[in-house]
């Protein structure tokens, strides 16, 4: 469904603009500065700037930032963070959040997001500590275990041996002291239990 900008131009009240909203982070994500995304939406600049960095009310409470529901759609995996959720920490870093504040709007918990900091953030000029989060995740994706065949599956006599022993209905823990005693010099037939 194509976006249209709405015809009555009357100030909204309480009313929720959610498709104007999905439409300027939408436009904001393909790289429209703040200016061009909310002409092309149709709500002014400040208010569009409320909506990505968050805004002070009169009564002097903080409001946060709204997060575009795509934006939270694009996490990789349970376990690790995405690309989206390390520009939405370098964002707010900048925007002096709090690590708690951060890790309940990405939905993590404060240790991780204090960790991915910790782990992949850098000093800049010998005292400021800055968060580039290409960089982060670049560092991020070396890190991670290559994918390589276990023990068992790379050892075709091995994994016979196991096979075998499990059909007779062995503990994990026999067949790795029997492959000790069977093989006491062959370290390839060598395997804890918790492996098998």
């Amino acid at each position: 469904m194509e976006f249209e900008v709405r015809k009555v131009r009357a100030p909204q009240g309480r009313k929720k603009l959610h498709a104007e909203r999905e439409e300027y982070f939408r436009l904001v994500q393909q790289g429209y500065s703040n200016k061009e995304a909310s002409q092309r939406v149709g709500v002014h600049p400040r208010t569009a700037r409320g909506w990505r960095n968050g805004r002070l009310l009169n009564s002097g409470r903080v409001e946060p930032p709204v997060r575009s529901q795509r934006a939270a759609v694009s996490v990789s995996s349970g376990r690790y963070l995405g690309e989206q959720e390390r520009l939405d920490i370098a964002d707010r870093l900048r925007e002096r959040a709090s690590i708690r504040t951060i890790a309940a709007e990405l939905g993590r918990s404060p240790s991780t997001v204090s960790r991915e900091i910790r782990r992949n953030g850098a000093l800049w000029r010998g005292t400021e500590w800055t968060y580039r989060p290409h960089a982060a995740e670049s560092r991020a994706a070396a890190r991670r275990p290559r994918p390589k065949p276990g023990k068992i599956g790379r050892c075709p006599r091995l994994r016979d041996y196991i096979q075998e022993r499990l059909e007779r209905r062995w503990s994990p823990e026999q067949i790795a002291h029997q492959l000790r005693r069977d093989f006491p010099d062959d370290l390839e037939m060598r395997v804890t239990h918790e492996t098998i």
